[in-house]
């Protein structure tokens, strides 16, 4: 973990507000911030552990266990929420096997809340593995658990 730091940190330590890069660097090479970076990421860019915890923790697209091979994430905005996103919710947690921001014991799927994917004339929607997925509805979740190997 620490040569991972030491790599990326020099590229973002002399930057203002490097620390969301460094964060964004972090996961997109490993796929998370696990919580064993905290501390190095700290030291590298001389600021508190608590500073790094708290925009990990604070920020949703940032990670602190490695996702499933396929993410889903289902938005909870309040046009989706109108158009019956708590049906649709249940009904993906229920048929994908894992609670909304869990990922299932066998690691092949993560669902994910999202607050707004700027579709909202043809909610509910996802994204499935980074693509959108609109007008959810059952046969939309048996597509979607069929795609994911659900």
């Amino acid at each position: 973990m620490s040569g991972l730091i030491d790599r990326l940190a020099p590229l973002h330590a002399r930057k203002r507000g490097g620390l969301l890069p460094l964060l964004h660097a972090v996961q997109e090479e490993i796929g998370f911030v696990p919580d064993a970076a905290v501390p190095l990421i700290a030291e590298a860019l001389n600021i508190s552990r608590a500073e790094v915890h708290g925009v990990v923790t604070f920020y949703h697209d940032f990670r602190r266990t490695p996702a499933g091979r396929h993410v889903v994430k289902l938005c909870r905005a309040e046009s989706c929420q109108a158009r019956g996103g708590a049906a649709i919710e249940k009904a993906m947690q229920r048929r994908l096997g894992v609670a909304m921001g869990a990922t299932r014991g066998d690691g092949a799927v993560s669902l994910e809340p999202v607050y707004c994917l700027g579709l909202c004339a043809i909610g509910p929607n996802a994204l499935v593995d980074g693509r959108p997925v609109a007008r959810i509805d059952a046969g939309a979740i048996e597509r979607i658990a069929a795609g994911v190997g659900a």
